[in-house]
């Protein structure tokens, strides 16, 4: 008796079930199929106008045929690197110099004597202002891509995304280590590199700073190669990143606090030393659609420098006034 009653029932369940499907494939309105997971992108790409907080005071053109990288020194040089060259700018956007080079820069930075640090395909190659090549670096690895470059003291890090690996090397180009290599026993996870955007940059007290794009967080590394902290979340929110690997660059200030931006959902933002959201800085209404390879920079005043691809400009951002 007991297992016919089972029966019975579970046949009940199962013609309720085949009643529902038929109902809604159906006799169910267009209009009733909503998605319940699916994100509004217009909404989240509109966000809240309030937050921003900048406003662009500058911005100018410069004449390579393509940009890729720029960099701002302690006296507020403008270092403008992309395809066949690089060129320097003051502050107001006045042309200072330029030079050719081999190929196309995909990182710059410069040191406290003024050397000029290039990524170059898959390798360094560092200049003076004046574009004598100084010395050519041996490759980072086997098909490396370098996609970011940072110099403090005797140290440069230099970003591979081809090899998911941050190396250190000391100023003469050899290598002192890898950071980053996942490594279960140190608990440091690995970098996810889904795209050609893996960013680092030095902190205030010589802490390494590395995005870890996959993961939607930014990692902190000692001289050591240990992962001491690390911050981010992924989310829709304006708080966090999205998307398949965000942020795409990020810069840091001189109190430590990070400037970030997005690739997808076109945004700058700045964050606390800690990571905490504080507010934007242009939001994607101020760019082109699709645009991607936002590199930013800090100049001595505090403004954010936006080198855009998509506008082929160099855009400079104030915080406003109240």
């Amino acid at each position: 008796m007991k297992r016919k009653i089972i029966i019975t029932g579970a046949l009940t369940l199962l013609f309720g079930a085949i009643i529902f499907m038929a109902w809604d494939m159906f006799f169910n309105k267009p209009g009733n199929n909503v998605n319940p997971y699916a994100y509004d992108l217009k909404t989240v790409k509109s966000g809240d106008t309030s937050q921003v907080m900048y406003a662009e005071v500058r911005h100018f053109e410069p004449s390579l045929p393509a940009i890729h990288a720029i960099a701002a020194d302690r006296n507020g040089l403008l270092y403008v690197a992309g395809e066949k060259g690089v060129e320097l700018f003051d502050t107001s956007g006045r042309r200072i110099t330029g030079f050719i080079i081999d190929g196309a820069a995909s990182a710059v930075t410069v040191d406290g004597k003024g050397q000029i640090f290039l990524g170059i395909g898959d390798h360094i190659e560092v200049f003076d202002k004046s574009g004598k090549r100084i010395k050519k670096w041996a490759p980072c690895g086997p098909d490396a891509i370098i996609t970011s470059v940072a110099v403090r003291g005797n140290d440069v890090y230099v970003a591979d995304a081809a090899n998911k690996v941050a190396c250190h090397f000391d100023l003469s180009g050899n290598l002192v280590k890898k950071i980053g290599e996942k490594d279960p026993a140190r608990k440091i996870p690995g970098f996810v590199v889904p795209s050609p955007y893996f960013d680092l940059g030095i902190g205030p007290e010589g802490e390494l700073w590395v995005v870890n794009p996959g993961r939607h967080r930014l990692e902190k590394y000692n001289r050591e190669g240990d992962l001491t902290f690390s911050w981010g979340e992924s989310t829709m929110s304006m708080e966090g990143f999205c998307g398949c690997c965000n942020p795409s660059n990020f810069a840091l200030m001189a109190d430590g606090s990070f400037v970030t931006s997005e690739k997808g959902i076109e945004r700058i933002k700045v964050y606390s030393p800690e990571g905490v959201f504080r507010h934007v800085v242009a939001g994607p209404d101020a760019f082109t659609e699709g645009t991607k390879g936002l590199d930013l920079a800090v100049d001595p005043s505090g403004r954010i420098v936006v080198l855009d691809p998509g506008k082929k400009q160099i855009r400079i951002f104030s915080l406003k006034k109240n």
